[in-house]
This record gives structure tokens, C-alpha cells and sequence, in this order.
């Protein structure tokens, strides 16, 4: 084994001192299995892999493998996946020997004998010994000789390989088609040892069921070590939320077949990480769009009979006149004396003439006010709305919750927009555009204010969490919501100027194709799942991922709803981006998602950093009011 690494090029072993990194990584590799060998043609974009008879039975497509080369008198280690196998036999494509088969089948001896298995390999990483005695990136800037022995790699080989930066390291699963543990790294987005000195944009995409909102939360978990970067999850469907929530005996004992649930609030408390869940009980809206849209559809004005056309006509005087003419404010419109005079504006006559233009329906509604219950009307239906802009225990403002994310030790915050959570508080008026609208003034909030961290020179460090992203950025205008067309338009600004300010974005989609196209060509780091190999969808993917070898293995991941329980079900990704420290080339990488929450805490080791503090407990505590 060991005459497989002994190379002549210019004397390189008398001219060249060994580092001890490259003794020890070759001693590794002598104990590894050979699959094959470079063969021809290779280019520096691709190499064809002569596969070893040892090994024409393996499971190869997706494996990770390296050899060895000398690159300017120096030893150099490249890393890639295998992404394509195909059969060649030169002898039976002749036409008359094709007659014999179609004949007998097999034509002895070139049937079998005279096969030759040709895999495909692009190279994401290389590595060479620094002046430090450790390894460095490096690049493959030559095509290695023909006969080069290429080996499968092991956990052994990447963990020397990267040694100096095991601490660094987080992983989500193994590579693809393999129990190699697949290396990945989530730098927080300031300056540092551990930061990447700049935010990143993120995408999570794939059909339902492709395990991308738990790889979401993987990657959450990743992020939520340091103490320095903040995470803020828009939750529109409550996906994130029920993690954090619950007690844990409650979330073990509902556990089902063993399924992987990623307890969020055990790592999180675990890591010392301030957390909370903010729904719309625990938050003081501020905005009078929000309040027009909520009263527009409760049931206020059904109770006066205003209904149709009419009922948006009303709700825009009765909000106009307020403004301009009363001395109501947002805060203050909770009170009875605030709801009685919001009544005698609706008996104005002036004002009843914006709102109906003929007098049967003025005098009605005369007649519906007079005979009004309107200790009934205060007590169900307009306190309760009102509530929601008032000053009250527990609650906070939206500046004040973002004002979390300029702290030294910043916090996640799941804000919780799900209608399920609104119908449980008994908000039957919640609906799509005013989710929209807390939405936008969370957007305009969060904006402005990286753009004043910016102005004083810090950085926000924090990572933006959009799910169902195809509803809030998606390609179209929205001709009939200016609200929803509103929170599009916040977005497409916020993925190009929000960088700068140390604002990063991730969005979650089943789809592919319906997020705007700007938004996808700023992602840096995308993760793929299974379900986008048909129709728009694979034709955008195709514009990202430019190689078609990566395409072809992506359209082989199978569905993980055809496995047969839940333990085997694999959730395949393909990722691209500066996500792993095999995959600075910008090549593609692949994997298989952890099935098993507990291997994902072990291989992390997720619960064995510092207790929670009991301020941090406390913090977490309080800010759960349900």
C-alpha cells in the first residue's frame, strides 16, 4: 500500500521534509479501501474514476471520497463526492455483437468480463500541509497522472484533516449514502474566531414532508451557541413555536413511533440561551392599519347592520375622523368613554352620509344604535380588539422586543403568527392580511433598526427565520392585497440592503420557483430536499446549480414518505454555499439529515454545555403567557 503514494516528480521525496499531519493522514489512507483510480479523460472541473473490480458492487454514487496528488512539490489532498457511475463495455456496442446478445443474452467471454465502471467526480475541497505544520485550503490547479489511487474516506480522515478546527464543527447528518459524518459549520455573522464577518442569506427548500423545517431547526440549533448572534422566527404556522413551549415530560409522552422531534427548549436551556414566544396576546400592536384591518373584520359594524361595500367605507372615515378630530389615541381606545364617543361619531349625521349616500340605510342604522346593547358590544367585541394596542402586564411593544437583538447577549424570539394560536386565544377575526400586517410592522421595525446599529458602527448579528416563504416573497405581485404586496416589497429590499447591518435572512418554501427570483440569486447557502425535480421548480434549480452531474443525483432522492416506518426514513439534501469546510469550491454537497434527535445531541453535543442561570430561566419563564 505504501509504494501507492511514492511519486517521483522532481525528487519530490528528497527535496520535501513529510509534516507529521501528512504522515499521520497517509497512514490513514493505507487503511482505507481503494475504489478506484483517476482516470482518462479528467479535467480540473471533473474526474473520471476508473472503478476497481473490489468495488464495482459497492453503493458508490454519493460516497465521499480523496486521494492523494503532488501539486508544486507538495502533497495536496482532494475531497469530492461521486456523483454519477456508468458501465461501459466497448465490445458489445459493436452492432454485430449487440445481434448476439439480443440472441443469447450473454456473449461469453465479453459479457461481464469486459465491463468497465466509469464514476464522476467533482472535487469541493483540497488541502495541503501550511508553513504551520497543520493543513490549509488549497486548490486543484492540475489534473493528477492517471493510476492515482482514489480511497473512500471515514470520520478518521476528515477529523485529521480538519483537526484544528473540530470546535468549529456542527453536523447535521452523513454524507450521502454513507455513515461518514458529513462536516458543516454555522458562523455567526460578526467578527471573530467564530464569526464569518458578514451575514449570510439562507434557503430551505423542498415539498412537504422532506424534513426541511427540522433541518431548519438543526440548523437553528447550530447557530444558537453563540451568545452574540440573535435569531427572530416568524412563525405564520406555528411550526416553530410548539418546540419551545412545552414541558418536557409533555413532549416526551406525546412522542409517536419514535419519530425524530428536535426538542428545542432542552438544548436551548441547555446552551444558557434566552429564549421566548411571542404571540399576539404578549404583543402591543401599535399601528393604526392594523387596527382599521382588525375591526373591518370582526364583527363590530354586522352588529349595525353596515355590511358589503359600505363596511370598509365606514371603517376608513371612522379611523380618519378619529385621527384628525378626536383626541383617541391607539392606547387609550380600550376605554368606555373612548367606545361611547366612537358611537356618537357613528350617529354624525355628516358621517353617516360618507357612509351611505340614500336615507333608508342612514335611518336604519339610527334605528340599530338607538336600540344597541352596548355593554355587550364593549364587553365582547370591542375591548377585546382593543386590548391588543393597550399597555398591559406581559405584553410588549414591537420596538422594545427588537430592541432585543442590540444587546451584548442576544436572545431567539419565535413570534408566533398562526392562526391556530389566534383561534385558541378566541381571535375568530384573525386572518392572512393581518398576519400580513403584524408581519410588515415587524419587517419596517427590524429594518430600521439594523439601519441605526449601522449608523453607530455595530452590527445587528442576527438571523431572520421566514417560513412558508412562498406566501410573503413570492415571484407575482399580489394584485388584490396591498398589504401582502407590501410585506413582498420589505422583503426584496431587506435581502439587498440588511447585509451591511449584519442582518441575515433564511427562507423556508416548498417551492423553488414561486420565491422571487432576486431573493434566491442572494442566497449564499441553499439546502435542497427532496420534491423540486419536476416542472418550474427543476428548471429553477438547474439556474442555480449549474452542474449537471449534481442535478442528475439530486432527481435520485427518494421520497421519505415511502419508507416503511419512521426509522428509516432518510431525508436527503443537496447543499450549496459556504456552509461546510468541504465545500469552499462552491461545489454541491450531499447528505442524508440525522433520522434520530439523540445522535443529533450526541454528535453536537448539544446538552453538556453550561446550565441555564436562573436569570435566564426566569427571562425564559415569564415571557410565556398563554
Amino acid at each position: 500500500m505504501e509504494d501507492n503514494f511514492t511519486y517521483d516528480y522532481g525528487n519530490y521525496e528528497k527535496n520535501n521534509i513529510e509534516s507529521s499531519c501528512d504522515r499521520k493522514l497517509d497512514q490513514l489512507l493505507s487503511s482505507t479501501e481503494q475504489i478506484g483510480t483517476i482516470g482518462s479523460p479528467s479535467s480540473t472541473s471533473e474526474i473520471n474514476l476508473n472503478i476497481l473490480h473490489n468495488a464495482v458492487t459497492k453503493k458508490l454514487v454519493g460516497e465521499l471520497v480523496i486521494f492523494k496528488y503532488i501539486q508544486d512539490s507538495q502533497a495536496n489532498y482532494s475531497l469530492g463526492q461521486i456523483t454519477e457511475i456508468e458501465l461501459k463495455n466497448a465490445l458489445l456496442e459493436d452492432p454485430t455483437i449487440k445481434s448476439v446478445a439480443r440472441l443469447r443474452g450473454l456473449v461469453n467471454p465479453i459479457s461481464g468480463i469486459q465491463d468497465t465502471h466509469v464514476g464522476k467526480l467533482i472535487c469541493s475541497a483540497v488541502f495541503s500541509t501550511s508553513n504551520e505544520g497543520n493543513f490549509d485550503t488549497s486548490l486543484l490547479g492540475t489534473v493528477p497522472p492517471t493510476g492515482t489511487f482514489v480511497h473512500l474516506t471515514n470520520d478518521s480522515i476528515l477529523d485529521s484533516l480538519l483537526e484544528k478546527h473540530l470546535d468549529k464543527l456542527f453536523y447535521l447528518g452523513y454524507v450521502y449514502g454513507s455513515k461518514t459524518k458529513l462536516p458543516m459549520w454555522f458562523k455567526h455573522f460578526s467578527d471573530g474566531p467564530s464569526g464569518a464577518g458578514e451575514a449570510y442569506h439562507l434557503g430551505i427548500f423542498g415539498t412537504t414532508g422532506s424534513g426541511k423545517s427540522t433541518l431548519a431547526k438543526m440548523i437553528l440549533m447550530g447557530y444558537s451557541k453563540y451568545p452574540e448572534m440573535g435569531l427572530l422566527i416568524f412563525d405564520p404556522v406555528g411550526e416553530f413555536s410548539k418546540d419551545t413551549i412545552f414541558d418536557l415530560d409533555e413532549i416526551y409522552s406525546d412522542r409517536k413511533n419514535n419519530a425524530f422531534y428536535l426538542n428545542m427548549k432542552e438544548i436551548l436551556l441547555s446552551l444558557g440561551k434566552k429564549f421566548e414566544v411571542v404571540n399576539i396576546r404578549n404583543l402591543i400592536l401599535d399601528r393604526w392599519d392594523l387596527f382599521e384591518e382588525i375591526l373591518y373584520e370582526s364583527t363590530f359594524f354586522s352588529y349595525l347592520s353596515i355590511k358589503g361595500e359600505n363596511k370598509r367605507d365606514a371603517v376608513s372615515v371612522l379611523i380618519n375622523y378619529i385621527r384628525t378630530r378626536s383626541h383617541i389615541s391607539l392606547n387609550n381606545l380600550i376605554r368606555l368613554e373612548s367606545f361611547h364617543e366612537i358611537l356618537n361619531i357613528l350617529r354624525n349625521p355628516n358621517i353617516q352620509l360618507l357612509i351611505y349616500s340614500t336615507p333608508d340605510p342612514r335611518s336604519r342604522l339610527n334605528t340599530v344604535l338607538s336600540e344597541l346593547d352596548e355593554d355587550y358590544i364593549y364587553e365582547k367585541i370591542w375591548k377585546p380588539i382593543c386590548q391588543l394596542f393597550h399597555f398591559r402586564e406581559g405584553a410588549q411593544t414591537v420596538d422594545s422586543l427588537l430592541r432585543k437583538f442590540t444587546m451584548k447577549e442576544k436572545p431567539m424570539i419565535i413570534v408566533d403568527l398562526s392562526l391556530q394560536s389566534a383561534h385558541n386565544m378566541k381571535l375568530d377575526y384573525w386572518n392572512e392580511t393581518i398576519q400580513a400586517l403584524v408581519l410588515k410592522r415587524l419587517l419596517y421595525g427590524l429594518i430600521n433598526l439594523g439601519e441605526k446599529s449601522w449608523q453607530q458602527n455595530n452590527s445587528l448579528n442576527t438571523l431572520v427565520v421566514l417560513d412558508e416563504a412562498h406566501r410573503f416573497a413570492r415571484r407575482e405581485k399580489y394584485e388584490n392585497s396591498i398589504d401582502l404586496e407590501n410585506v413582498r416589497i420589505a422583503l426584496l429590499d431587506a435581502v439587498r440592503t440588511t447585509r451591511k447591518y449584519g442582518l441575515g435572512w433564511m427562507f423556508i418554501s416548498t417551492s423553488l420557483s414561486s420565491v422571487h427570483k432576486d431573493i434566491l440569486q442572494q442566497l449564499r447557502i441553499m439546502f435542497c430536499g427532496f420534491g423540486l425535480s419536476l416542472g418550474n421548480d427543476l428548471v429553477t434549480l438547474k439556474e442555480l446549480v449549474s452542474d449537471h452531474n449534481s442535478i442528475k443525483l439530486y432527481q435520485s432522492f427518494t421520497d421519505p414518505a415511502n419508507s416503511f416506518n419512521t426509522k428509516s426514513k432518510k431525508y436527503s439534501f443537496m447543499s450549496q454555499g459556504p456552509v461546510s469546510p468541504l465545500s469552499f469550491a462552491g461545489t454541491p454537497l450531499f447528505l442524508n439529515v440525522f433520522n434520530l434527535s439523540e445522535i443529533f445531541i450526541k454528535e453536537n453535543k448539544l446538552l453538556s454545555y453550561r446550565k441555564v442561570s436562573e436569570n435566564t430561566l426566569s427571562y425564559t419563564q415569564d415571557s410565556y403567557d398563554f
